[in-house]
């Protein structure tokens, strides 16, 4: 999901690749769930997100929703699933008791990018570092990748940059459509293809999704 923004006002004024070292080592969080809460419905979720939730809790799309750990919104036109959040305090439902991330090492990709960003441009982008928005104080530096911690982040990246274009061209499309039975059509076609149909948790995901795109 895209926001206006001043890269000036929330950054460092510098745009990042994944070898390059950035202070965002917070000391795992050191018992911090702050970034946990509040978020609304910015835990926007991807189909590679999707295909680690449910294979890795071993539910369905569709259980997710009916349990409340998920939720379908409307992003400038295009229905997307988010996390949801819970409670007075909008705590993230996969929180423990403790406030510790009970799905740390399958977490969607907006948790680990936090506090990074992602700067769209030349069909690529290039992270920068959100200096507002970690409470953490005297973080260390560390590498990027280290940091994401996601296998094959080059095929990850690939993705990412795929998945953020095809959901924009959607968006533009949605926008020539005057007819509200032909926008739910075409969101019902997008959430069946990319996040309904199962996708196999041993297969190669790229693969599997490479596939519904020429589909």
């Amino acid at each position: 999901m895209e926001r206006d923004m001043n890269l000036d006002e929330i950054s460092d004024g510098k745009l990042y690749e994944a070898n390059d070292m950035v202070r965002l080592g917070c000391g795992d969080c050191d018992g911090c769930s702050a970034c946990c809460h509040g978020m609304g419905d910015t835990i926007v979720l991807d189909p590679y997100d999707i295909w680690q939730l449910t294979g890795n809790l071993h539910h369905t799309f569709e259980q997710l929703l009916s349990q409340g750990k998920i939720a379908l919104a409307v992003y400038d036109g295009v229905i997307l699933p988010h996390l949801c959040l819970e409670g007075a305090q909008e705590g993230c439902p996969f929180l423990s008791t403790q406030g510790r991330c009970s799905i740390h090492s399958f977490r969607p990709g907006i948790c680990r990018l936090f506090p990074l960003g992602r700067l769209y441009e030349d069909n690529g982008f290039r992270y920068f570092i959100q200096v507002h928005e970690c409470r953490k104080e005297s973080r260390t530096k560390m590498k990027i990748k280290k940091w994401l911690d996601i296998p094959e982040l080059r095929k990850y990246e690939r993705f990412i940059t795929s998945w953020h274009y095809f959901i924009k061209a959607v968006q533009e499309e949605i926008k020539t459509l005057g007819d509200e039975a032909q926008i739910k059509q075409r969101n019902m076609q997008l959430l069946q293809t990319y996040f309904l149909t199962p996708y196999n948790g041993k297969d190669d995901f790229y693969e599997q999704f490479y596939a519904r795109r020429k589909e």
